[in-house]
């Protein structure tokens, strides 16, 4: 278990006017949780949503915390996993929202992961044309990544978070002790999204990950949190410069252009982690920045040597009992959120913390990369 100071909270302002919001980064937040979500309630109420994974480990303790900050509190739990961002899931909670007798006055808390915040988001956002929630994020992912900036969405079956909105939270409570019941593999895909922040344009920041990576992930309490605190203020920095990702939001996009498709080709499934395609995406984008001139080979390769350091996977050789074309690859980028006028918006870079976009690349060189990358 890691030893943590409870003490030592960092606190992250997402600027957003009137929509602005605080994320508390540290120890022990779920059983505080009700003193420090009471202040942001319009009701004593909330609605508690997760899955039935993290209802095991966590829900108890929240609920308690709720009940004696004196907040009444009821839970519905998903099922877990990737699926249950859907049509029929939303569907679903909402019905059962609305059973409970939501008001608009209602909180809902998304506790779980990246699948939970990012469902409990859109019903919040479209229920009673909008309540508010909080997002108690319990991965490593969603803590650096998804409960920050107000993405909400389900998938379909022409790709990921293609239904959505843009809904920012009231809160955002990332405890780095919950941390502790998540494996190592779901540790090493929030890794990813830590690493990315380096890439996009803080050098210093990368450097500081090849050096601490693997305390992050073995369970140093101190760089957990310098890890998660340092990418949510990248994160809330770039949100509120551009919340609805006009311009350099789609930097946090790096890498999830070749991500979402391989995802998209493995079914969402649990063959390969969003964080793990992320991972391929990143080897990717600065592969194809080299081949382009773009980027200096020895920056590509670093990258690659970080990550396949920590055993993040580098090739879509790593995904067991798959093979891929180019081919299908790209043409699941065509449905990339980025495409404009039919052409595919890439994140690539100049070098290490120097991450630019829109970039149009020949579906030829990208097929080449994809080729290569395939038969790694």
């Amino acid at each position: 278990m890691t030893l943590v100071d409870r003490t030592q909270v960092d606190v992250v302002r997402v600027d957003l006017g009137a929509r602005s919001y605080d994320i508390h980064i540290g120890g022990g937040l779920v059983t505080r949780a009700g003193e420090l979500i009471a202040p942001v309630l319009h009701q004593k109420r909330a609605i508690v949503v997760t899955d039935t994974h993290v209802a095991r480990l966590h829900l108890e303790a929240l609920l308690e915390s709720l009940h004696e900050a004196g907040i009444a509190a009821e839970a519905i739990v998903l099922p877990a996993g990737e699926a249950t961002k859907s049509f029929a899931e939303l569907e679903s909670l909402c019905d059962r929202l609305l059973a409970l007798k939501a008001e608009r006055g209602t909180t809902l808390i998304a506790l779980g992961g990246g699948v939970i915040g990012d469902i409990t988001g859109f019903a919040a956002a479209i229920l009673l044309r909008g309540i508010d929630f909080i997002q108690v994020p319990t991965t490593l992912l969603a803590q650096v990544d998804s409960s920050v900036g107000g993405k909400t969405g389900i998938n379909t079956q022409q790709g990921k978070n293609l239904i959505g909105s843009f809904y920012q939270p009231r809160l955002v409570l990332a405890d780095i002790e919950v941390l502790d019941t998540l494996p190592r593999r779901e540790l090493l895909a929030g890794y990813a999204e830590i690493v990315k922040y380096g890439l996009i344009n803080d050098p210093a920041f990368f450097a500081w990950c090849e050096g601490h990576g693997a305390g992050i992930i073995s369970g140093e309490a101190s760089a957990r949190r310098h890890a998660i605190a340092a990418s949510c203020r990248a994160k809330a920095a770039i949100v509120g410069a551009d919340e609805r990702e006009s311009a350099d939001r789609a930097l946090l996009n790096l890498g999830h252009t070749f991500g979402h498709a391989l995802e998209a080709e493995c079914g969402y499934g649990d063959d390969l982690l969003h964080g793990e395609a992320v991972a391929i995406g990143m080897v990717m984008a600065f592969d194809l920045s080299a081949r382009l001139g773009l980027c200096p080979l020895e920056d590509a390769a670093r990258v690659q040597r970080h990550l396949a350091s920590l055993g993040l996977p580098t090739s879509p050789a790593w995904i067991d009992g798959r093979s891929f074309s180019s081919a299908r690859l790209v043409e699941h980028m065509t449905r990339d959120k980025k495409v404009k006028d039919g052409r595919i918006g890439f994140v690539l870079a100049r070098g290490i913390g120097q991450a630019f976009t829109p970039a149009y690349a020949d579906l030829a060189d990208v097929a080449a990369m994809l080729d290569e990358a395939i038969a790694a």
